[in-house]
């Protein structure tokens, strides 16, 4: 919200400039945004007087001009200007603008330069090019009394600073400059003048009638007819302070309209009681009208909306905009003040259904003074009478505002426990009137009178918050939280710690971490089961579904950073699926493109494959404290849906316990979210890891082995179908107490390998400890290991 320090003392008595007024806006917690000085825009324009006008000698269209701009310009001696505008003549006062001023419209820097041959020492302006107006026509015409030499900005009002203020969604009350006004006069800053309200008691009843027949939606609708009104230009004063905060002048009853809410932060409507058809109604509109707003657009109305109508349809969607075909005109001689108090909650669901917003739906949705619909009334009627004359009838009120007693239990201590600095009892008293709180005192306690334009107080937390506010949150004395002596115990949990290492660990193997949101589209989450929390009021269709799988995130990242030129892509991310019956904590990786570059040495670029993805699913297992070594390699749960079924599977601990899933994403399932090439992925179940036992016996020191190793190769031929993980693992478990490490090292599928086998050759590795093997011992080792592979279909090659 915008403001003008000259339309702030309007409201505020004191002796205070522009830096006091933002540095104790700050301080009571309404943010300041920015400071804008009108007058630097406007900086090497003058006041200036045309002397002389003759033809210019190589132009018809243009004119030479000798112009008085005062003492201090050029010693006093005129300027020649050339200029084109049609109305420049001898006698006119306008505004010159000097060699080395910029022209606000366009940035263009005024120089000396010599136009068709005459040279010109500056610029005749027009309202446009100086953005004071859409006028460009010709140049400026003051009056003939405007001080010659005088700086335009000082001139025409414009040195008026404009304060641009953040005002937080509770804060209804400040949506006005009146209401901006109390604060800083209960802050210290002056003091807040009384509101002149007029007393109009008008003539008769209203020409037009008034009612409202929807009192939930529009629960009081006060109006009054002005005959005899004469609608021209609003005052200098009015416009120069709308125009100052960005509103465009159009005529003195709409500029009267627009005034008045921004000023005491209260809408209004005034209609031209020439274009109503009969009673002017407050009502629910039916499913499938329409209306043509002030901003050009139709809208389509559904019965749950609030408008206002008459006998011919409706005019105006309640709260939030007018409709074009009621609006005042030039032509405009009766009218109709309508001022109404609407439902919060039903111009917020208004305005989102139809996705339109408005300086009055912004107000409205937050919640008007209820108990101010009388005097503004009464104020919006003085304007018009003072501006635009006319006789104004009798104020007709349709319903009844929601204005109840609102008390809240107070003990001023509670400044000290809950805000944290001791407020004296007076002091608390004394804000608390500034801000418009009445106080009934009960012994120790206090009962706190909420005044009606303070909708956001509910309990006595809210009035510790006012108070320690204007007190200042800078006297707060900062205390340090109470902690136990000696070493400081770790607060990270055994979830978080797991998490840390996870993300260490990935990052060290060459992924880059994504953050993505946890919201996907339906389309995304279909493919991964659908979703089963969906949200009521998504920020967008495309985030609407709680992620079942991390994945559709990591495939949209993968997708953007392919069509950016990324020819490898390494993501991983660590966050939640949602699922029916839980969260899941979940590690997903996600591979894409090469996995290394062309070269000299490789020729063409080596793309990933599911080997890459079962390495770095390990790789993380291990990081994560699970028993790698242990895992059984078996069938992925979702094959032909989210996994390749050939080039897919899941590491488990026992045929139900699944740690991960790895290997290549269905092509479907990639072409869906344009992912280009064979993309790997893993999605590590963090909830399924094993948890450590709480305590144990310490490890045994490290002590390297006396005697060293003996490595054995072994070359089986085995059913294809088999896991060449399983055959490891069992030779592995052979013979615990000798063998210390089993690995593949070469595994081969052609000629001389009959149909339907394949080699797998490992290598065994067997550690002797009190003394070295014997042959016997060897090849005692060796049947065990023999014995082992053939449980699983497994023979030694000859």
């Amino acid at each position: 919200m915008k403001i003008t320090l000259d339309w702030l003392r309007e409201h505020l008595d004191g002796d205070f400039a522009v830096e006091d007024v933002v540095a104790t806006l700050n301080r009571i917690g309404h943010e300041v945004e920015g400071v804008e000085n009108p007058a630097e825009k406007l900086a090497g324009f003058r006041v200036a007087k045309v002397l002389t006008a003759e033809k210019h000698p190589q132009a018809d269209k243009l004119q030479v001009l000798t112009v008085d701009s005062g003492p201090e310009v050029n010693g006093g001696a005129p300027l020649t200007v050339v200029c084109g505008a049609p109305n420049a003549r001898a006698g006119l006062v306008g505004v010159l603008g000097l060699p080395g001023a910029v022209v606000p419209a366009n940035g263009m820097e005024l120089k000396v330069a010599a136009v068709r041959g005459v040279e010109s020492n500056g610029m005749m302006c027009s309202t446009r090019e100086l953005e004071l107006g859409d006028d460009h026509d010709g140049i400026i015409e003051l009056p003939a009394d405007a001080p010659v030499g005088t700086a335009f900005a000082d001139y025409s009002g414009a040195g008026d600073p404009v304060i641009d203020i953040s005002i937080t969604p509770n804060r209804q009350d400040c949506m006005g400059v009146r209401g901006i006004a109390r604060d800083l006069a209960a802050a210290g800053l002056g003091t807040l003048k009384p509101l002149d309200v007029p007393t109009i008691a008008g003539e008769g009843a209203p020409a037009t009638e008034i009612r409202t027949d929807d009192p939930e939606g529009c629960p009081a609708f006060y109006g009054r007819t002005i005959g005899g009104v004469t609608n021209g230009t609003a005052p200098e004063w009015m416009r120069r302070r709308l125009e100052a905060i960005g509103q465009r002048s159009i005529s003195a009853l709409v500029d009267i309209s627009n005034y008045v809410m921004f000023d005491l932060g209260r809408p209004s409507h005034i209609y031209d009681r020439a274009k109503l058809d009969g009673a002017l109604v407050a009502r629910r509109a039916k499913d499938g009208e329409t209306v043509t707003a002030l901003n050009g657009k139709d809208y389509v109305l559904a019965d749950t909306m609030t408008v206002i109508a008459d006998d011919s349809g409706v005019h105006d969607i309640a709260g939030i905009m007018g409709g074009e075909h009621s609006g005042c005109s030039e032509t405009t001689t009766d009218v109709l003040i309508e001022i109404a108090y609407f439902t919060p909650e039903r111009i917020a669901l208004t305005g989102q259904a139809l996705g339109l917003t408005s300086d009055a739906r912004s107000r409205f949705e937050r919640g008007v003074d209820p108990a101010f619909l009388d005097d503004a009334t009464a104020i919006v009627t003085g304007h018009v009478l003072a501006i635009c004359g006319g006789t104004p009838s009798a104020i007709t009120r349709a319903g009844t505002p929601p204005v109840g007693t609102h008390h809240i239990d107070y003990d001023p201590a509670r400044a000290e426990t809950l805000g944290g600095i001791a407020i004296d009892a007076e002091r608390q008293r004394d804000i608390l009137a500034a801000l418009g709180f009445g106080i009934i005192e009960q012994g120790t306690h206090w009962q706190v009178a909420v005044p009606s334009w303070r909708r956001d107080m509910d309990g006595a937390a809210d009035v510790v918050e006012e108070v320690t506010r204007i007190h200042g949150f800078d006297a707060i004395p900062s205390t340090p939280l109470p902690r136990s002596d000696g070493v400081a115990k770790p607060t990270a949990t055994a979830d978080q710690l797991l998490e840390r290492r996870l993300r260490r660990a990935a990052a060290s193997s060459g992924f880059h971490e994504a953050v993505t949101w946890s919201f996907v589209s339906e389309r995304d989450a279909a493919p991964f089961g659908g979703g089963t929390w969906t949200l009521a009021n998504p920020i967008s269709e495309d985030l609407k579904v709680m992620r079942p799988s991390l994945l559709p995130g990591l495939l949209a990242a993968a997708q953007r950073n392919q069509h950016r030129g990324a020819d490898s892509i390494r993501l991983f991310e660590i966050g939640r699926r949602y699922l029916a019956d839980a969260e899941r904590p979940t590690l997903a990786v996600l591979m894409a493109g090469d996995r290394s570059a062309r070269g000299w040495q490789a020729g063409k670029p080596a793309p990933f494959d599911a080997f890459d993805a079962k390495a770095a699913a390990l790789a993380l297992l291990e990081a994560a404290g699970a028993p790698a070594d242990r895992l059984q390699v078996m069938e992925p749960v979702a094959a032909g849906q989210i996994w390749h079924p050939g080039q897919s599977a899941t590491l488990r601990l026992g045929p139900k316990a699944v740690l991960a899933e790895f290997g290549a994403l269905h092509p479907a399932l990639t072409r869906g979210f344009d992912v280009d090439g064979p993309v790997m992925a893993v999605q590590i179940f963090l909830d399924a890891i094993p948890a450590k036992r709480a305590s144990g016996p310490a490890r045994a020191a490290f002590t390297p082995p006396a005697l060293q190793s003996v490595r054995r190769d072994f070359a089986f031929l085995a059913p294809a179908t088999l896991a060449a993980a399983d055959l490891v693992r069992a030779i592995r478990a052979a013979d615990k107490a000798n063998i210390v490490e089993a690995r593949l090292f070469d595994r081969f599928a052609g000629q001389g390998v009959p149909e339907g086998q394949v080699s797998l050759a490992v290598e065994v590795e067997l550690q002797p400890v009190e003394k070295s093997f014997a042959d016997a011992e060897l090849k005692a080792i060796a049947d065990k290991v023999v014995a082992a592979a053939a449980k699983l279909g497994a023979v030694l090659r000859g």
